[in-house]
């Protein structure tokens, strides 16, 4: 199983980037997929996450209004379109396959991990 996330980079304070997570369908199919972060010295913790059919997500308190996830399940692609990013946000950024089809903030209920991809945001 294989997940590639991408669209990691290095931006100023107050600008943008949009996240992918691709995979294939047969692990894409029926599962919630969740985005978390881990910045250096810090715990995973828990960014947004979106049910299969992409009807229900939820948010991080500290990214609310800010970030929106979203999937195209046409082209088994999950996103993460982040705006008014801060220095705080500067992170790995991980995408994972849930067990079930709604999402959950606890990573333990994530099956498959993608490899990350770097978020750097200066000040």
């Amino acid at each position: 199983v294989q997940l590639q996330a991408s669209g990691g980079g290095l931006v100023e304070t107050g600008g943008s980037l949009k996240l992918s997570c691709a995979t294939s369908k047969r692990t894409f199919s029926n599962n919630a997929v969740g985005w978390f972060r881990q910045a250096p010295g810090k715990e995973r913790e828990f960014v947004a996450h979106i049910s299969w059919r992409g009807h229900v997500t939820s948010y991080a308190d500290s990214v609310k209004g800010r970030f929106t996830i979203s999937r195209d399940n046409a082209k088994n692609i999950v996103y993460l379109e982040m705006n008014s990013l801060n220095p705080e946000d500067t992170a790995v950024y991980y995408c994972a396959v849930g067990r079930s089809s709604i999402g959950s903030s606890d990573s333990s209920q994530y099956t498959y991990w993608g490899q990350g991809t770097q978020v750097t945001v200066s000040s």
